[in-house]
């Protein structure tokens, strides 16, 4: 118990530490375009962890869009050219905040297959799935697969209820872990889930963090473990994780961690990505502005910020759809029989 708090707090630190780095307000208020676009433009130039990697000409960007700005312009137009400016940036997790719009960028997915059909999907939830927390449940082929959706990882996740969950599938040879179109939410709640998967503490990945305010000005990676889930039922059988595009953020994280367990295989398309965790700051008009600020590292010191290849690929199969079957579910469950036949086949004598 006291080596898991002890990593915590240490957790902890690192990210009060990017807080502080990446967390700045102007003094005083002014609705004047040009002040607000060099603030903008200044704080993510010092504070964004993401130029090195994307080989992004932060000073050309400010360059071609301060042409665009004028003493003239309304607020309107004004928030159209930064929202802009930040869509340069090519992240999920940067946005600008106004009281009567935010700027969001989307090509992360966009332009990607669907992989994920909830009508097709119910052919298989049902009505009579279990609920626990934002956790959906049930045995699938006659009890042989357990299946499980989650959305969010905004949505709860308790340690009893993982308990039942797994009690629910003590007789399945395996569980498919199911994700597509979680655009994520709380990391505590990756770690939670994660930790149930294991026998041994296990070393997924690094955080660092912005130590001044050059691009390249980053601590040494620092990193992240997780530790087996203490007096709670684990799940150490076949598990397959299934991810599509539209998994970003924390689901991207869970994907990264996952990747580390025994046992689990991701199947599906890459994830969207969004390894950055993001923090907020204010400008001098009040707008608010989001930004990924501190970087997150595979177990191989690698980016995962465009998201993370699986196992096994997969896109869904339209004849398929059609039929009302889901290929990923389908191909799931065919890959966990498989793992459990070919475990029990005798060993051959050399």
């Amino acid at each position: 118990m006291y080596k898991r708090f002890s990593h915590n707090i240490r957790f902890l630190f690192l990210f009060v530490m990017c807080l502080f780095f990446s967390c700045e307000k102007a003094d005083e208020y002014t609705s004047s375009p040009r002040e607000n676009f060099e603030f903008l433009w200044k704080i993510l130039d010092e504070r964004y962890c993401f130029f090195e990697y994307k080989d992004i000409d932060w000073d050309e960007v400010h360059d071609r869009y301060s042409a665009y700005i004028t003493d003239t312009m309304n607020q309107f137009a004004l928030f159209d050219t930064l929202g802009a400016m930040l869509n340069e940036l090519k992240d999920g997790h940067t946005n600008l905040v106004s009281s009567f719009n935010t700027s969001r960028y989307w090509k992360w997915y966009e332009d990607y297959p669907r992989n994920f059909y909830q009508a097709v999907q119910e052919n298989y939830l049902g009505t009579d799935y279990n609920i626990s927390g934002g956790l959906k449940y049930k045995r699938l082929a006659n009890g042989q697969v357990g299946y499980v959706y989650y959305d969010s990882f905004s949505s709860s996740v308790g340690e009893s209820g993982l308990d039942y969950m797994f009690l629910h599938f003590i007789d399945s040879k395996g569980l498919i872990f199911d994700i597509r179109d979680n655009g994520g939410g709380t990391l505590t709640n990756c770690d939670i889930i994660a930790s149930r998967f294991l026998d041994e503490k296990t070393h997924v990945g690094y955080l660092q963090y912005k130590t001044g305010k050059e691009h390249n000005d980053f601590s040494e990676p620092y990193a992240i473990y997780i530790e087996p889930a203490a007096d709670h039922i684990r799940w150490l059988r076949w598990v397959v994780v299934l991810t599509n595009r539209s998994c970003y953020s924390a689901a991207n994280d869970f994907v990264l961690k996952m990747k580390e367990m025994p046992y689990v295989t991701i199947m599906g398309d890459k994830t969207g990505g969004g390894s950055g965790l993001p923090f907020t700051s204010e400008l001098p008009n009040g707008w608010g502005v989001r930004f990924s600020a501190c970087p997150m590292l595979d177990k191989d010191k690698q980016h995962t910020e465009f998201g993370i290849d699986p196992d096994i690929r997969l896109d869904m199969d339209m004849n398929d759809v059609a039929a009302g079957k889901d290929t990923y579910i389908e191909k799931a469950i065919e890959y966990i029989l498989w793992k459990d036949s070919e475990a029990q086949k005798p060993e051959e004598n050399p």
